[in-house]
């Protein structure tokens, strides 16, 4: 039995990936997309997850999956965190890298959640993925956001960038996330 699920997003490198991931373990679930605008709140990356999810169940009337992604230094106490599309936005790839000038400390946490709602009303269920790595000067191509910036530890010295697509996709922060989603659906199967 197939399970499919709604995916709000209007962010085609977002989709493009959960796609192959979910492509690629042969889960028997799939998805389609939805763009739908949604508030993007400040708070916890919780917070923000559950905020967005349960906007857009209310909107789309009916189950949903949203995704939020976080970059957190662990020299800037977990910033810029849930915030890292607006810093990508403001500073760049190489502003990120100068973010840390006069630390010691390059260490960072991809951090990638999947909410679920069933519907509008439903408390949704939060879904995390962590990928351990290191801000690193910009390599491998412009990529998809930040990926020429942060090299995983389990990466052999690439970049998210640098990486081919399915090697990406089995150790990112999404992919572990999605492993988590992937899990719950079948078991609602």
């Amino acid at each position: 039995m197939t399970k499919s699920f709604v995916f709000v997003t209007g962010n085609a490198n977002k989709l493009r990936e959960v796609q192959q991931i979910l492509q690629a373990g042969d889960s028997g679930i799939s998805c389609t997309s939805q763009s739908v605008d949604v508030p993007e709140l400040q708070g916890t990356t919780q917070e923000v997850a559950i905020a967005k999810v349960k906007a857009a169940a209310e909107k789309i009337g009916g189950p949903c999956v949203t995704e939020d992604t976080a970059l957190c230094f662990d020299a800037l106490n977990g910033l810029p965190g849930p915030y890292i599309k607006d810093f990508m936005g403001a500073v760049g790839h190489d502003g990120l890298n100068k973010m840390l000038v006069g630390f010691n400390n390059t260490k960072a946490t991809a951090l990638c959640t999947f909410a679920y709602s069933a519907g509008p009303g439903s408390e949704p269920i939060l879904f995390e993925g962590r990928t351990e790595g290191n801000i690193v000067p910009a390599r491998g191509g412009p990529g998809f956001g930040w990926d020429p910036t942060f090299q995983p530890v389990e990466s052999n010295g690439l970049t998210y960038a640098e990486m081919r697509a399915e090697d990406k996709n089995k150790i990112s922060h999404r992919y572990r996330a999605l492993e988590k989603l992937k899990t719950y659906l079948q078991a609602q199967a």
